[in-house]
Parts: C-alpha cells; structure tokens; sequence
C-alpha cells in the first residue's frame, strides 16, 4: 500500500437556489486523499501497485462518504491530481481498473460507469470532479460536478485522489426524468 500523507472530507449540503427551496437538501460527500507517488520522478512500466493502491483507497473511505449523506448514494464520481514529478498515468492506474468495485460494493450496485477526470497539477490545484447517477449515466438531473482542492497538495512527489458521493442530482434539475413540468 502507498503512504498515506492526508485524509480530508468535505460534506456539502444543498438546501437552496436563488432563494427557491429544493424539495429535499442534497448532500455531496467527498474524500480526499493524498498519497505519495511510489513512481515519481521515474519511468516506471508495471503499475499495478498504483492499480491495487486504487481499490484498497476506496475501500477505506467509502464507508467515511457513506455516513456522511443524509440517504443512499445514487451518485458517484472519482479523479486524481498528480504532482509534477509524476505523470497522468498514475493517475488513470488509481482510478480505472480497480477503484470502482468497492466503491460499488459500498453503495450495493452501480451498473453506469463512474465518470473520472485525472490531471496534473501543481499544490493547491483544483478539479472539477464529474458526478453521475450509478445506474443511469443518461440521468440528465444527476450530471454535476464539485470543484475541490487542498491547500497543500499535491506536493510534487504525491497524488491528490478524490471520491464523491451523493444522495441527490441537482437540488432544482429542470432538465430531463423527474423534473417539473
């Protein structure tokens, strides 16, 4: 398993927009993990202990995301920041062959893909990670994203990696099935 520098989690609630009340708040759970870059500063062909470092990473927070929605996932996204001395390759072994299953196991299901963005970044870098309905990736009330970022990471030997849940698309969606008419 990689190092683990840092765990933070964000729990954003949404009650309201432009003054008009949702029909329920929505809340958007997100971890954040920086990690060092075993790989950093180096060409490395065999990534797979960045590909087993993904599953086991969200195996230990999805439990964390899961208590802090008020419902049940129906929501999900995943991304990564890789610092300088790494490359987006570290990034995408974290991220695609193997973090998804627990994620998927946490919320007990998920057949759409979990939408991902991975880059490289400096310290204090931000990403819009995509979100999207776990069984529905055409769900038009559930595409959204969340802008996160830690101050200090990462660092140019670590890689940011985030994961979000949530119990809700958009608080006021007006687009697509389940919006007003």
């Amino acid at each position: 398993m990689v190092a683990i520098r840092k765990i933070a989690l964000l729990r954003e609630e949404a009650l309201c927009e432009l003054g008009e009340a949702g029909a329920r708040p929505v809340v958007r759970a997100v971890a954040m993990v920086v990690i060092a870059n075993p790989f950093a500063g180096r060409f490395v062909a065999d990534l797979s202990d960045l590909v087993e470092a993904g599953a086991t990473l969200a195996a230990r927070v999805a439990p964390d995301l899961l208590r802090t929605l008020a419902g049940p996932a129906v929501s999900y996204g995943k991304g990564a920041i890789v610092g300088a001395a790494g490359e987006i390759e570290h990034a995408h072994a974290l991220l695609h062959p193997k973090m998804g299953a627990p994620l998927r196991a946490a919320i007990g299901g998920g057949a759409a893909l979990i939408p991902s963005a991975a880059k490289m970044g400096a310290v204090g870098a931000t990403l819009d990670l995509p979100l999207g309905h776990k069984d529905d990736a055409w769900s038009r009330g559930h595409f959204d994203a969340i802008t996160v970022s830690l101050g200090d990471a990462p660092r140019p030997h670590e890689i940011l990696v985030v994961m979000a849940l949530c119990d809700g698309g958009r608080l006021l969606h007006r687009i697509g099935e389940g919006a007003p008419r």
